[in-house]
């Protein structure tokens, strides 16, 4: 029992983790009090949880524990989210920490579900299906993002059309503002390429510990590091003022017709990613 509980309170780190991610990843763009406040928040209590598990594991062994790999990921993850606090707290760095958020969720993610802490747990079958489960998860999520940017551009393309053939009418009137529909766009995508990111972090952590033959070159993989670099140029792009408005729009809908392809074209070529 002790077992299965340290197993899911540590998954619910990474949970935690990986949604502080997408706060800071909103706060780091936009200067979002909100989304800062909530990301502090989470992050706070994976740095306790783990501060905790930490005292316990030196009370137990009565020692640093620094002398093995497995012992030394958990102790770097827990200082870079030390770290973060610290420079977020007291000089704002926010750049500075956002991305040492980055590489503390990649450690932390492979401390908890590294092949060595499997194979010595006893519930290990069930983090490996249970990291799948997540990966899954966080991977729709993303494309449930993606598909609401693609709704916004459509509507946006439609509002700009009625407008620019003054076809506009009261039946229109329930519609969101062009402003409206480009703001919706950008938040959409903000979202969809943090939880895209955070889903391929963990989708390779899964492949890496359970495929006895794993390549970084097989489609889906691919075409989903493809998917992430287009939304996030499409992102830089708006956010240098270089697209704007229907340009913009446009931009949104081809790249979700590149996620319908990744979609269903990647899921029957990829050698682990199976579509019945």
């Amino acid at each position: 029992m002790a077992d299965i509980t340290m197993a899911r309170l540590h998954e619910a780190m990474v949970i935690l983790y990986a949604v502080s991610l997408v706060f800071y990843f909103f706060d780091y763009l936009y200067k979002e009090k909100r989304a800062s406040r909530i990301a502090m928040t989470l992050l706070g209590v994976v740095w306790l949880l783990q501060t905790v598990f930490l005292s316990l594991y030196i009370i137990e062994t009565q020692r640093f524990p620094i002398l093995t790999l497995f012992e030394g990921i958990y102790f770097y993850a827990w200082l870079l989210v030390t770290l973060s606090l610290v420079l977020r707290i007291f000089y704002r760095f926010d750049f500075a920490v956002f991305f040492i958020n980055i590489i503390g969720f990649i450690f932390m993610t492979i401390h908890t579900f590294a092949p060595v802490q499997i194979e010595r747990s006893p519930v290990g079958e069930a983090l490996v299906s249970e990291l799948l489960l997540i990966h899954i998860t966080f991977a729709i999520l993303s494309y449930v993002a993606f598909s609401l940017s693609f709704v916004f551009s459509a509507l946006h393309m439609v509002l700009y059309r009625l407008l620019k053939k003054k076809k506009w009418t009261k039946q229109w009137s329930n519609l969101p503002s062009l402003g409206q529909t480009e703001q919706g766009m950008t938040i959409s995508i903000l979202a969809g390429i943090s939880l895209l990111f955070v889903s391929l972090v963990l989708g390779l952590q899964w492949a890496y510990i359970s495929l006895e033959q794993f390549s970084l070159l097989d489609v889906k993989i691919i075409g989903s590091f493809i998917l992430l670099i287009v939304y996030s140029i499409l992102l830089y792009r708006h956010r240098k003022g270089a697209l704007n408005g229907s340009s913009y729009a446009m931009a949104h809908i081809y790249a979700f017709l590149l996620l319908l392809v990744n979609f269903f074209l990647g899921s029957r070529l990829s050698e682990f990613h199976f579509w019945y």
